[in-house]
């Protein structure tokens, strides 16, 4: 693939940071070297001298003296090279990418950690989007990815979606006002990237066949675009086996992938991955290098410890535990809803992720219900028009997260929710 095409003109200005380039050499040369080179503090300065950190099962993380010093330190934009090596190595048993053995030029997999997964989507669309580009996602969507991209100035193309995910059949109508042999030419308009959350959408909870996956990578290639594969509730899927991922059917290597260890280790240690083709992560790493730099070597070193101590076994019966907790709480909000707002509302339940997306019947929009009435009878959600393409527009639906309140609380604020929409009425 010519990866060039993609490329804004920003993202193929960037050039390697003397540097960053420099301290890389460094920690990967033998400690014989002596350096003069870099700007590091020297971390016999800092005040931190050592760290444990108990887990629930028991175990102790420790770091000593000579961990610690490296852990305070300054690392690699694209990750410590441990970390990085877990998870190539899990993507790779999860995925069984056809393009992990690729040459680099041809798109071989690659990876970097990121700054949790919202850094790595935000330079992901800075690197691919231009101002006034057509760009492909299914709305409802991810309001920080509409936060991302519409400050860039492109046109954002709704496909239309179920609870199954993007339809495919759709797609292929949204595409056929561009003709596939048009794609190359000069000032072409045909766009050049679809985004998709394919598990536990949000808000919607959607999940994505194989099917459909197959039948929207098929019009991908037929349109020459990249798909940006946005799954941070790929391990919060309720039901086993797992779907297929749009990474695991990449044969030409057009596949953007972003992943989060938000949702099963920690929200606040702030790590995510993208994989995807090597030409264009080596961009990313590039816009790391002059911007964070590196995402904290503290907590890639804390989760690396973990990871290495579990190995994948463990770290997948961790994942197993988790989803059981999300599954339960899925279930109570569900049951939940059955019992207050049958008749007021409409939903799906999600086969995957933290949502219930549901349709207020009667109501035309719900933005003034939620934040004004909503608190007065002290329940809160989200009103659906924030994750819609033109916020302003009337919109019924709202999101419940039934990530954090108990069973109980989830129950009383349905009983709430339904003598707020009686009073709408």
């Amino acid at each position: 693939m010519n990866y060039a095409r993609f490329l804004t003109a920003v993202s193929g200005a960037r050039k390697p940071s003397p540097i960053r380039m420099l301290t890389e050499l460094q920690q990967r040369s033998p400690p014989s070297l002596i350096s003069l080179a870099g700007g590091a503090p020297n971390p016999n300065t800092f005040p931190f001298q050592s760290a444990s950190i108990q887990l629930k099962n028991g175990q102790t993380l420790n770091f000593d003296e000579v961990v610690m010093k490296r852990a305070l330190q300054y690392s690699a934009s694209n990750g410590i090279p441990e970390l990085l090596t877990w998870m190539k190595n899990l993507q790779k048993n999860l995925h069984s990418p056809p393009s992990a053995d690729y040459a680099p030029e041809k798109g071989q997999m690659d990876m970097c950690v990121t700054t949790g997964s919202q850094e790595g989507l935000c330079k992901v669309f800075e690197m691919l989007v231009n101002p006034g580009d057509n760009v492909l996602l299914d709305a409802p969507t991810y309001s920080g990815t509409l936060a991302a991209l519409q400050p860039l100035g492109c046109n954002i193309i709704n496909v239309p979606s179920d609870q199954h995910g993007i339809i495919p059949t759709a797609l292929k109508t949204v595409l056929s006002r561009w003709d596939p042999s048009e794609v190359h030419n000069p000032g072409s308009s045909v766009p050049r990237i679809l985004y998709t959350i394919p598990n536990g959408g949000n808000p919607t909870g959607a999940s994505m066949t194989a099917e459909r996956k197959k039948d929207v990578y098929e019009l991908a290639r037929l349109y020459d675009m990249l798909i940006i594969e946005d799954d941070p509730y790929y391990f919060l899927q309720f039901d086993k086996p797992w779907a297929p991922t749009f990474l695991s059917m990449d044969v030409d290597g057009r596949i953007i992938r972003t992943d989060s260890f938000s949702k099963i280790l920690s929200s606040g240690l702030r790590i995510g991955f993208v994989t995807g083709p090597k030409p264009l992560v080596d961009r990313i790493v590039l816009h790391i290098q002059a911007s964070t730099m590196h995402t904290s070597t503290f907590t890639q070193l804390m989760v690396s410890h973990l990871l290495h101590d579990w190995g994948q076994e463990g770290f997948l019966q961790h994942i197993d535990r988790v989803i059981e907790f999300y599954k339960r709480q899925r279930d109570a909000m569900v049951c939940s809803a059955e019992k207050w707002l049958k008749d007021l509302a409409e939903w799906h339940p999600p086969s995957a992720g933290m949502f219930l997306w549901m349709k207020l019947k009667g109501v035309a929009d719900t933005q003034q219900l939620i934040m004004e009435k909503a608190l007065e009878k002290e329940v809160l959600l989200v009103p659906g028009g924030v994750f819609m393409i033109n916020s302003g527009e009337p919109c019924p639906y709202v999101r419940a997260a039934f990530s954090l309140s108990t069973p109980e609380q989830i129950d009383e604020a349905f009983r709430r929710l339904a003598l707020l929409i009686r009073e709408a009425l």
